[in-house]
């Protein structure tokens, strides 16, 4: 199994850390939220990542390709430039880099990821989300479902996308309501990658307002559940929250 992230958007209501870096960088704890989100997969057994880049994805290239460097203790010799390490992060993360495009939509950097999944299925969530949400879970129930999608939901305030859901299968798929409560879209999926075959080639396709839509209208949405702990980072507001509870020793995102 793979774990796409989407880390391509502007973060424009974040303007005060992505004028600098894009979302997916803005750290928590000292570690970019990416980080974090990658330890979650890994906490699962997912060790294979493709990031899907976009804005300031020089930024996120930079972090990997320089990733020890990073995160170790390091020494550099001034007089002839050599680095030594001190010490050595025990991470064994696979990770593609591929740009998807500077103003490309969710659904068309789904869609150019394409070529890079080697599995039936793999997994996807957005570059700015934390959750303890069991992954082996939500697999499963994918795989009982036998749906081309399975989305996450979850219930915080309802700004977001708005899950209307019969039993296990998603009725209808609202990107970002102006009214309403309920279970939202909290990401996290599992696609088949036969799903793809369903995405058009276009730039401004969007994966939630057009493509998940689309398979919640012909019964191929599958709605998992999650009632533990969920937060996006979408406001300075969210990111000082997320610190603080990174700050104060309770990590309700990390696996126990």
């Amino acid at each position: 199994m793979q774990a796409v992230i989407l880390c391509g958007g502007r973060g424009t209501r974040l303007h005060e850390e992505t004028s600098l870096r894009p979302k997916p960088m803005v750290p928590i704890g000292g570690h970019p939220i990416l980080w974090h989100i990658m330890r979650h997969y890994r906490a699962y057994g997912v060790r294979d990542f493709v990031l899907c880049l976009g804005y300031k994805g020089d930024v996120i290239r930079d972090y990997f390709l320089n990733f020890q460097h990073h995160n170790a203790d390091v020494e550099v010799d001034l007089s002839t430039g050599d680095v030594t390490l001190l010490s050595k992060e025990d991470i064994d993360w696979r990770v593609r880099l591929v740009d998807t495009g500077m103003d490309a939509m969710t659904g068309a950097r789904i869609r150019r990821i394409g070529r890079h999944i080697g599995s039936e299925r793999f997994f996807a969530t957005y570059g700015d989300g934390l959750a303890n949400i069991d992954l082996d879970q939500l697999l499963h129930f994918h795989m009982q479902q036998g749906k081309k999608v399975t989305v996450t939901a979850v219930r915080p305030p309802s700004r977001y996308g708005e899950v209307l859901v019969d039993v296990a299968v998603v009725r209808s798929f609202a990107e970002k309501p102006q009214t309403g409560a309920g279970w939202i879209n909290g990401g996290f999926f599992v696609f088949e990658r036969a799903a793809l075959k369903d995405f058009p080639d276009h730039e401004d396709l969007s994966l939630e307002a057009t493509m998940l839509e689309q398979m919640a209208t012909v019964g191929q949405l599958a709605v998992f559940k999650h009632d533990g702990f969920w937060q996006c980072m979408d406001t300075y507001r969210e990111m000082q929250l997320l610190n603080e509870l990174w700050a104060s020793g309770h990590i309700p995102w990390a696996k126990p």
